[in-house]
This record gives C-alpha cells, structure tokens and sequence, in this order.
C-alpha cells in the first residue's frame, strides 16, 4: 500500500480565541500522521491524551493520573472495554480525571487498502472506516452516556482522504505532537525522559493498556516529573 498523502491545511477546531490547530503531519507506511498542538499560552501547558487499544489495564499509569488529579483524555476501543470492564468501570467512578473519547471500534488503522500495518487489519473502504468509527462512537456513548467528539485512528495513521470523511461524521481528527512511547515499545527511561520534556501546547500520546511493557512505567514516571515541575494539563474537551 501506497498512497500519496498531501499536507494538511491548518483547521480550528475551537471558536473564540482559542484554537485548536490540525498542523500538516508526517508520513509513515505512506499514510498521514497528523500534529495536534494547543494555542501556546505563554505558560507551559500539557493534554495529555492516551490510547486503549486491545490488550489489557495499567494501574501504575492510571494511580499516577488518579494521585496527582491529572485530567487525561483516553481513547479507547470497543474492543478495550469489553475485554476490561473492571478497567473501563475505575474510569468511569474518576470523570474529572477520564475524559473517553473514540478510538474505533476494532482498531483498524483507515489506510483504505488491504496492507497489513503493525499487524493491523485495515478499513479498507470508506464503508469499513464508517463502520469502524461510528461503531466505537456508539460504544463510548453506551457507556459514557455522551457522544464522543474526538477520533484517534489505530496507530494514529489516516489515508489522506480518509480525513475529511471522519471530519464529515461529525468527528475531530485527535493528532499528537509528542509521541512518548512509539507504540509502547520504549524502554521506561526513555519514555520518561520524552515525556517530561512536553512544552507549553504539546499534546502527548501513549498508552495505558499495555501493564507489562517497561514503557508504562515511563509514562508513569514521566506524568509525575510534569506534575512536579508545575505543568498545568488539560483534556481536549476543555481547551476547547
């Protein structure tokens, strides 16, 4: 699979002053990674947004969101919650802390071929992404009882043309400007060390369902050297 991707315009998400600008993305595997940053504030503030993709829970990433009332945006998968209803209820009982956004229904990255990414299957057709995000919409909704507004792909990978069509379901594309973990696949000092170099509009990506990968405990560590250093976080939802 290859397909050519062409830049994305600046897009605002939020009205008033504030703006959420979708930055032009890099390629990887021939598909658009979106940058997603936050209007600076002259401050130094952080939302810190991670993925749920099917796999399991970590509690040393949720204890540190928990302890230190760090608000974090989650996307999970349907597939996530029904593996783990324990998980999904804890987050449920903290709403000032888990704000759950959509992050498909069996986490198939909208790549509009037949490729295999990462192992992924692909929505190979805009019929497949349809049913691939308002599926998972649907499964947030039952359980959160509010529709949700943000849209993260699997592996945070889009075909170009996919874009404008999740944004025409009434959905924003959830980009990233820090990636701290690569998929999960770093090693916990490195995580860390990425992570709590986040500047002032950075929003991060991680994951929180990968509990015996090292990389977890990076973002663990991480979120409480931001915590220290006076980081102000934020949800997508409220910087909008």
């Amino acid at each position: 699979m290859c397909l050519a991707c062409r830049p994305l315009g600046r897009r605002a998400f939020c009205a008033g002053a504030l703006t959420l600008p979708l930055l032009p993305g890099h390629m990887r595997y021939g598909l658009e990674e979106p940058v997603l940053r936050l209007t600076p504030t002259g401050g130094r503030r952080v939302a810190v947004t991670l993925d749920c993709c099917p796999g399991h829970f970590d509690p040393r990433i949720a204890d540190v969101l928990i302890a230190r009332k760090i608000p974090a945006t989650i996307f999970v998968t349907q597939i996530w919650m029904r593996q783990n209803p324990a998980a999904l209820a804890l987050m449920l009982a903290h709403p000032e802390i888990f704000t759950l956004e959509n992050h498909g229904a069996n986490h198939r990255i909208p790549s509009l071929g037949t490729a295999r990414i990462w192992g992924l299957t692909p929505a190979a057709t805009l019929a497949d992404v349809k049913a691939e995000v308002e599926n998972g919409a649907t499964a947030v909704q039952q359980a959160t009882g509010r529709r949700p507004v943000w849209y993260r792909a699997a592996g945070g990978l889009y075909a170009p043309q996919a874009i404008p069509f999740i944004e025409s379901l009434g959905f924003k594309i959830a980009g990233y400007s820090l990636n701290a973990d690569e998929g999960a696949s770093l090693p916990a000092s490195l995580v860390a060390k990425r992570l709590s170099a986040a500047r002032d509009g950075d929003v991060t990506e991680g994951h929180i369902n990968q509990p015996l990968r090292a990389s977890g405990a990076g973002i663990a560590a991480g979120l409480a050297q931001l915590a220290d250093q006076g980081v102000r976080f934020t949800t997508l939802d409220a910087a909008c």
